[in-house]
């Protein structure tokens, strides 16, 4: 797996709202499920949502309401809305296809802190 490139992180306020990018490469992007994860300073890494090649969406229940992964099978492009944020939100996020791969891009950093 080719690493994708994450941003769009940065430091908000409890409530606030941010939209992070997922740039991947794969020539089968459209026809594969794409997750976001995170990874918050001393824990493991954990499955935040996915979405399918037909776009059912799976998400963990801490994020039900507030967040919403899409994607743009055209420009190879997955995103995370992130909206009404808490402190407990804040950790590094990943995008990934093949979790079990081991590759992994750099990540973007989300902080939610008054």
């Amino acid at each position: 797996q080719v690493q994708p490139v994450e941003s769009g992180g940065g430091l908000v306020q409890p409530g606030g709202s941010l939209r992070l990018s997922c740039a991947a490469s794969e020539i089968i992007f459209r026809f594969v499920t794409w997750g976001w994860y995170r990874q918050a300073p001393g824990k493991q890494r954990e499955l935040v949502e996915t979405i399918a090649r037909f776009g059912i969406i799976n998400y963990v229940d801490s994020v039900k309401d507030r967040f919403t992964i899409s994607r743009d099978n055209d420009r190879k492009m997955v995103y995370l809305q992130m909206n009404s944020l808490k402190p407990e939100d804040t950790a590094v996020y990943y995008c990934n296809t093949d979790p079990s791969s081991g590759v992994w891009g750099q990540g973007t950093q989300v902080t939610v802190s008054s």
